[in-house]
């Protein structure tokens, strides 16, 4: 687990505490899963419970913008009645990418836990980092790594299967382009 010091220079918190909630944003990513969409959850947590909670609906909602971590950060502004998002923290099952790393400092989150690193568009640890620029009015604290091994296996068994598909023909619903 990498655990970044946040803009106080505070430590994002143990493991122990981030599980139960990364857990959460597995069941959501397993849910997008079902729906033939990339799967990737996310949860809002504030004073240690979840306000919100989301999963990718970009082929179902033919919205490029419906990423798991941006839906739920809407629907918890909506639910606390501010879009400012200091005291809460969300927790996303991969790496986030530049739309939604930009979407946290807009919603000014307090904290980011993230499951596994994403190497072709990860915008906090992997091939940027939006959330803690110095440049920019707010920054994210960061915990990256949690729950690692089960994010990561969840994206590569949707990825395995759809290429599979591919493979033998069938006709694939939701996440088809993501592989092209």
């Amino acid at each position: 687990m990498n655990i970044a010091m946040g803009p106080a220079g505070s430590p994002g918190g143990t493991e122990s505490e981030h599980v139960p909630f990364m857990l959460e944003a597995l069941a959501e990513a397993r849910r997008a899963a079902e729906l033939g969409e990339v799967p990737v959850g996310a949860v809002v947590v504030v004073g240690g419970e979840i306000v919100a909670r989301a999963h990718n609906l970009r082929e179902s909602l033919r919205d490029a913008s419906a990423h798991a971590e941006l839906l739920a950060m809407r629907e918890a502004a909506r639910r606390l009645g501010d879009w400012r998002l200091n005291a809460a923290t969300v927790y996303v099952t991969v790496e986030p990418c530049p739309m939604c790393a930009g979407a946290l400092v807009q919603f000014r989150v307090g904290r980011l836990v993230y499951g596994a690193r994403d190497p072709k568009a990860g915008a906090v640890d992997s091939l940027l980092d939006l959330v803690r620029d110095p440049r920019f009015n707010h920054r994210v604290q960061v915990v990256g790594g949690v729950l690692e091994g089960e994010c990561a296996a969840v994206l590569q068994e949707f990825f395995g299967a759809l290429r599979k598909a591919r493979r033998d023909g069938r006709v694939v619903e939701g996440a088809r382009l993501e592989i092209e």
